[in-house]
């Protein structure tokens, strides 16, 4: 078994305006392709890894081969988390259900949500990514850098936002506040409420 990039499920312009065609097509099709090929590469050195998924390997870095501990890190990262940013994104999606009972729990309101959420992202140096956690059953926002992920610690992400610069770059070039706003307009909120769900 390989690990195979998975198909975006809506169009590249699906997104319009607020994430455009070109970045996407970028950003799926070269990028994700890139991480998944590189993974793929790491673990064809100890074949017997390919029967984890990928998430069991970040789960359990400890346990890979230090040969490749690295590769695997970076590359199945950015394969996980593009994996769960695309699903993550739709237009036109209000929030509603439990992720909403949650946040107004856990942040007061959903504009203290929106507000701390930006802010976080905004102060991340350099490329990583922004996620919403579900951490002892309360959410959490946190930051990681490059490709790390928080399921290396055990948490359960619901929610990411890319913050590398292949991300927005085309459309947005250097002002990544207004990424970050055009961001809540594409959160597939529904999709948030299913892995809350498989908790």
């Amino acid at each position: 078994m390989t690990y195979e990039l998975p198909e975006l499920g809506f169009e590249y312009n699906a997104l319009e305006p607020f994430i455009d065609e070109a970045t996407m097509r970028v950003h799926h099709d070269k990028h994700h392709q890139g991480y998944t090929d590189k993974l793929n590469k790491a673990i064809g050195s100890h074949p017997e890894l390919f029967e984890k998924t990928a998430e069991e390997l970040l789960e359990n870095l400890n346990v890979i081969p230090e040969d490749i501990k690295t590769a695997v890190r970076n590359n199945g990262g950015g394969y996980v988390n593009h994996n769960l940013f695309w699903e993550i994104l739709k237009k036109d999606v209000e929030i509603n259900g439990k992720i909403k009972e949650l946040i107004e729990r856990d942040f007061g309101s959903f504009e203290n949500f929106k507000k701390e959420f930006s802010e976080r992202a905004m102060s991340l140096f350099g490329s990583g990514w922004t996620w919403l956690i579900l951490d002892g059953g309360k959410l959490n926002i946190v930051n990681t850098s490059n490709q790390d992920t928080p399921i290396s610690e055990g948490k359960k992400p619901i929610l990411t936002l890319d913050i590398w610069e292949h991300a927005y770059y085309l459309k947005y070039q250097n002002r990544r506040v207004e990424y970050v706003e055009a961001f809540f307009n594409v959160i597939n909120w529904d999709k948030v409420n299913e892995l809350l769900d498989e908790n």
